[in-house]
């Protein structure tokens, strides 16, 4: 579930770049990375998300780059025109009260250093931070999120190709050690019933033979792993039919892996073998990949 999308939208003031990033996760947990997006959108945002990506950390980045037009301040005309005409008249007031001596040096002070003093008083220059997502490039700015899931829904389906592969590889892996377990079978039976009649001898404990053989049967039937390996076949050939078939395997191959999982421990607790021993440690190994690289998988 891990994957990568991006995509560009080019409004009047600037660039925005969309970016939405993946990480495995048993649902869809979706987090808006960013301010620029505005709050009446965000609700139909995430569920969009959650609808195409389904499940796993899902985190979606707004990142603006606006050009020279976009970085300007916009000024207020009307309030500092009306500060302009205040500035003045306070100069004329001024030259009146120094004398007409001095009202051109005054006028020629004022009219130098007026733009300046203008543009600092207050709210002349709009600060103030200005919407960058409208209702009107919102169009622009949605198709641009359309484009950014399908370009990481094309990486997951990449991924995922490999991952099939790779997983599916580990399953025959498993089935092949499976089979090899077989040729250990009567070696491991006859190992055990030398090992139970030594018993008797060493203690010269004499017995009805009949009824001893009736009970190492019953003993080596708790020890039999045929069943097992049976049902570990099944639930290999079962994993990889949801593999190939099902849309969305994930969870199910979670679920079958952990059976699949149970049967290679119940064979390692019964087999009293080491051959047989070392063969379970290597299906295990193989399964705690397959159930790494199901995390990953929708």
């Amino acid at each position: 579930m891990t994957g990568y999308g991006k995509a560009e939208a080019i409004l009047e003031n600037g660039k925005l770049t969309i970016e939405i990033r993946t990480l495995n996760g048993k649902n869809a947990d979706v987090n808006v990375k960013s301010p620029l997006l505005p709050r009446d959108r965000e609700l139909a945002v995430r569920r969009k998300l959650a609808d195409s990506l389904k499940r796993g950390t899902i985190d979606l980045y707004v990142i603006w780059e606006p050009n020279e037009a976009g970085s300007a301040k916009a000024i207020n005309v009307e309030l500092a025109m009306e500060y302009y005409r205040q500035i003045e008249r306070l100069a004329g007031a001024i030259a009146a009260e120094r004398g007409n001596a001095h009202q051109m040096d005054g006028q020629a002070a004022v009219d130098g250093s007026l733009m300046d003093t203008v543009l600092r008083m207050p709210d002349v220059v709009d600060t103030r931070k200005q919407d960058i997502i409208t209702d009107e490039n919102w169009p622009i700015v949605e198709s641009a999120i359309d484009r950014a899931l399908d370009d990481i829904n094309s990486f997951r389906e990449r991924e995922g190709k490999v991952l099939v592969a790779d997983v599916s590889e580990k399953v025959s892996r498993i089935l092949a050690i499976s089979h090899e377990i077989e040729k250990y079978e009567t070696e491991r039976t006859e190992a055990i019933r030398e090992r139970i009649l030594s018993k008797f001898e060493e203690l010269k404990i004499q017995c009805d033979p009949q009824r001893l053989e009736q009970e190492m049967i019953f003993y080596l039937e708790k020890l039999d792993i045929n069943e097992e390996r049976v049902r570990l076949r099944q639930h290999c050939s079962y994993f990889i039919e949801t593999l190939e078939h099902d849309p969305l395997p994930g969870r199910k191959l979670g679920f079958i892996a952990q059976e699949m999982g149970r049967e290679i421990n119940t064979t390692g607790s019964k087999a009293n073998h080491t051959e047989i021993q070392k063969l379970v440690t290597s299906m295990k190994d193989e399964l705690e990949k397959i159930k790494e690289q199901s995390l990953n998988i929708l």
